[in-house]
């Protein structure tokens, strides 16, 4: 998202010099021990110094499933997560229940227009019962995402930003949790300001993903069109239209979901959000809801 304030990931997103769905022990840690910071109002220009050092409003990639075009300030952290995220998926009578307690983020600003990320979920319980009523239940850690965020393009008018968001997945869960696959690919966030209150965010992605069956790979493509509201009391609604294409040798699999989702600045670097995502498909779970939090010190 931008770096102005929390409603204005909307209205200035675009031209804030750089904002991703996750991640570090360190994170989990940074979670349990964030405390609100005060902001005051800034009436007029700061002295020369004091703009200097001056962080950028919160900027982040939740709520929904995009990933917005701008980073974290140089020197500085962040964390976004999820406080609680569920979601539930039926199929051919079957039924999978999936609760994350945290699924943080951990963010690190490298240089004015990149940024370094890990994310896992520490505790995942995934439950699925069959169509004769078997149950069965799994817990652990989820898998390990290592990401690096380049801003690479504003426009000149400051209303388009472009960054480029490759990323890696370690096996770090459980099967039946994770695939046991190590995986990877190539986000590219775009952000358009249609106006001083509304943005456009497109996010093309291309991921090269472990075949069903074997140790091969193939291609998985994700597709997204997010429109951001700003609202007044630093409130930014979104909604978004996501789709999946999983290209299988086994079978190509295709998923798409109606998003919508709501986030509060309760000040320019503290935030919380709140979001609910709708399956249109068999293949895509039907409902999923969350709820989270995000702070940069």
């Amino acid at each position: 998202m931008s770096g102005e304030s929390v409603s204005s990931r909307v209205s200035g997103r675009a031209g804030s010099g750089g904002r991703p769905s996750r991640w570090s022990a360190l994170a989990a840690a940074a979670l349990l021990s964030c405390a609100s910071t005060a902001v005051v109002a800034q009436t007029g220009e700061a002295p020369p110094a004091a703009a200097a050092t001056e962080l950028s409003a919160l900027c982040t990639d939740r709520p929904t499933k995009s990933n917005f075009a701008c980073v974290v300030d140089t020197g500085h952290w962040q964390y976004e997560s999820d406080v609680v995220n569920h979601s539930r998926f039926r199929l051919d009578g079957a039924q999978t229940e999936t609760w994350l307690a945290t699924n943080p983020t951990l963010k690190y600003g490298i240089a004015k227009d990149f940024d370094i990320e890990a994310s896992i979920a520490p505790w995942v319980v995934v439950r699925s019962e069959d169509g004769a009523g078997n149950t069965s239940v799994l817990r652990g850690p989820g898998d390990l995402y290592l990401r690096a965020k380049w801003n690479f393009f504003n426009s000149t008018d400051g209303k388009l930003s472009v960054t480029a968001l490759p990323y890696v997945k370690a096996a770090t869960a459980r099967h039946g949790i994770g695939n046991g696959a190590s995986e990877g690919g190539l986000i590219l966030p775009t952000n358009y300001a249609l106006t001083d209150k509304i943005t456009l965010t497109t996010v093309p992605e291309f991921d090269a993903l472990k075949d069903a069956n074997g140790n091969g790979r193939h291609f998985n493509t994700a597709q997204l069109v997010n429109v951001g509201v700003a609202l007044p009391h630093d409130l930014t609604l979104y909604g978004e239209l996501w789709g999946d294409w999983n290209v299988d040798p086994v079978a190509t699999v295709r998923q798409f979901s109606a998003d919508a989702a709501l986030a509060w600045g309760v000040s320019r670097t503290l935030q919380l959000d709140i979001g609910f995502n709708l399956g249109l498909n068999r293949n895509t779970p039907r409902r999923q809801a969350y709820f989270g939090v995000s702070q940069k010190f």
